[in-house]
């Protein structure tokens, strides 16, 4: 278990240094499940020691937004100033993200369908 955190960490940092060095405005976490996912391709298959991590992870996944409650009560006097931007912003994020889903879907729908 140890080398698939050390694996999924390695990634982490991977991301973050290309990052930092090529100044991409996407978060170093996000580039390095990226780059994850695509050792994990060109792998071929999962390695069992990764797939133990990730399921061990995935279980107790709800512990991970306990920090973000957290400071959801801490900065609570900001939210409670600012509540309607952040329904709005809520809403219509959800809200695209929801159409954009139905159009990929309906698009790989129809690219299965052609012979």
């Amino acid at each position: 278990m140890l080398q698939a955190i050390i694996l999924i960490l390695l990634c982490q940092l991977a991301g973050e240094i290309t990052v930092l060095l090529l100044n991409l405005p996407v978060p170093g976490p996000v580039l390095g499940m990226l780059l994850l996912f695509g050792g994990l391709l060109w792998y071929g298959q999962m390695p069992p020691a990764l797939k133990h991590f990730s399921d061990t992870l995935l279980r107790h996944l709800a512990l991970l937004f306990v920090p973000a409650g957290v400071g959801l009560m801490a900065h609570f006097s900001l939210v409670a100033r600012d509540w309607l931007p952040l329904l709005a912003a809520l809403v219509i994020s959800t809200a695209l993200a929801l159409v954009v889903t139905m159009l990929v879907l309906a698009a790989l729908i129809r690219a299965q369908d052609r012979p």
